[in-house]
């Protein structure tokens, strides 16, 4: 499986951006894809999560400005993220979970939010 994410950059605070995902490949059924970040000196963080029927897991650092959706057809999760902070700013790293436990991650993408 391969998770090419795109759509980081910089950005002034409470501007808006949005990260696209889309996964190729695997042979297994896919249980959710979903959105990590890792800012600078910190721990890898869970920021937003959609599981294979639609349903949603939100950081709470993030509920109420971002929406994370997919596009089944296209195998392509998106994160829209508004009114971004400074502490926002990270690398966002896309992930993907499928039967047998088995787990992949993109290359990560810089978002940086400027003030």
């Amino acid at each position: 499986v391969q998770l090419q994410a795109s759509g980081g950059g910089l950005v002034q605070a409470g501007g808006s951006l949005r990260l696209s995902c889309a996964a190729s490949g695997g042979l297994f059924s896919r249980k959710s894809m979903g959105w990590y970040r890792q800012g600078v000196a910190k721990q890898r963080e869970m920021v937003a999560i959609i599981t294979a029927d639609g349903t949603t897991e939100y950081a709470d650092s993030v509920k109420g400005r971002f929406t994370i959706s997919g596009d089944n057809a296209k195998n392509t999760v998106y994160l829209q993220m508004n009114s971004l902070k400074l502490e926002d700013t990270a690398v966002y790293y896309c992930n993907a979970q499928y039967e047998w436990q088995l787990e992949y991650w993109g290359q990560g993408t810089l978002v940086t939010v400027s003030s």
